[in-house]
């Protein structure tokens, strides 16, 4: 099956987190960005899980195509040139 995947914004989530396991949507189809809702089904994709142990502020990566996945590495400024 094809990997196919949409970017959800051309910037991160920055968000305050808690600790927890997190599914990051690595697809871009997700209802529930950044996180996963189960819409990669066609795309071949998975999330990402990730586990936050302590409180604290994450940019996840909203374009779908760091290098540092979940997290944003500022690929995204590349679409913008």
């Amino acid at each position: 099956m094809k990997k196919k995947f949409r970017y959800a914004q051309n910037a991160p989530f920055i968000l305050d987190m808690k600790p927890g396991r997190y599914a990051w949507c690595s697809c871009g189809n997700s209802q529930k960005q950044p996180f996963c809702d189960g819409n990669h089904e066609e795309t071949g994709m998975f999330p990402i899980i990730e586990v936050i142990e302590e409180e604290k502020q994450v940019a996840w990566c909203g374009c779908k195509s760091s290098q540092t996945p979940p997290f944003c590495d500022g690929t995204h400024k590349k679409f913008l040139e």
